[in-house]
Order: C-alpha cells, then structure tokens, then sequence
C-alpha cells in the first residue's frame, strides 16, 4: 500500500464529502480498503491554547468576501502559530516511509486549484484540488509522499501562484516564495 494514490472520488470520501454508499461499484473496494486504512490513524482530540481575542474579534464582524482575502492570511498564520506552539515532540520518520498529506487551501473566487512542488517536479497540472465545504470556497487535496522535505505552491486558476499561508515558507531564488513542508 506504500506510496499508492487514490482515485479522485475516494479521496473525496475520505475527506468526508460523499458517503461509500456514493461511490461507483468499481471504487468502493478501494472505498473500503481507504477506510480502514483511515480507521488506523490515531483521532484523539488535540488541545490547542486559546485563540487571541483579537482574532476573534475579527472573526465575529463577519468579513464580506472582499475582506476574507485580507483576512485569510491572519487567521491562517494564527492557526500555524498555535499548531506549531502545541505540537508534539517530533517523531523520527522511518527511511522510505510514506505519509499521507492533506493539502487546503481558503479562495472562494478560485474556479481551479492545484498544487505544485517538489513532489511531482512543479507539474501545475498534476494535483488538482477539490471545492468542499458548503460556502464552496475551500479546497482539498489528499496525496501520499515520501517522508522528507517537500517545498510546494497552490497555482490558483492556472496563473497564480500562492504559498500556502499556513506552512513556513522559503525564498524561491527567483523572487517567490515556496511554501516547505517536512515530514
């Protein structure tokens, strides 16, 4: 199963957008298989410290769409900011393991979202993600990687090419920023 991907519509089913029931005939054996590999991760709630009253403060005037952009980055900063602050001691990544990584990525005036890295050689069309969410302004993407450093960009509409706001991020050498994930 290392290193394996998934068909489009199982991964859907693994973040949660459509039932099993949902899927085609021929999908739902790898439906199954997909669940129970998720059923082996371990769920237990984390604890996070308290969000800044200012973000909240933000959050509840209730931003028009025009706003959120400018709000986006903030919130998604803060959220990366109490997720590195409450993280656990990292644990070594066996040699030649893979991970399964969840991209996302808040554009509610996107038509097309993907995202492009080290991983599958900065191919802009490789990994395309999916709308969810019932505002339809939020995108997914499930992949497995290898463990190790991956750097990455959402390209939105084909075009334009955002790091993501809620990873670290690195100079490009050609005057853009890449977003670095480790695993």
């Amino acid at each position: 199963m290392s290193g394996r991907e998934f068909h489009p519509l199982v991964k859907q089913l693994l973040d949660g957008d459509i039932t099993l029931a949902d899927l085609p005939a021929e999908l739902r054996a790898e439906g199954e298989e997909a669940l129970r590999l998720l059923a082996a991760v371990d769920h237990s709630a984390v604890e996070l410290p308290a969000v800044p009253a200012r973000v909240m403060r933000a959050l509840v005037r209730a931003p028009s769409r025009s706003r959120l952009w400018l709000l986006a980055p903030a919130l998604a900063a803060a959220a990366a900011l109490v997720l590195w602050l409450g993280r656990p001691a990292p644990v070594a990544t066996p040699a030649g393991a893979t991970v399964t990584v969840r991209f996302v990525l808040t554009a509610p005036d996107a038509h097309a979202v993907t995202v492009a890295g080290t991983f599958n050689q900065w191919d802009s069309h490789a990994t395309p993600l999916v709308r969810t969410g019932a505002a339809g302004g939020l995108w997914t993407a499930t992949i497995t990687l290898p463990a190790g450093q991956h750097q990455y960009a959402f390209v939105v509409d084909g075009v334009r090419w955002v790091p993501d706001p809620a990873a670290p991020a690195v100079d490009d050498g050609f005057g853009r920023r890449n977003s670095v994930l480790t695993l």
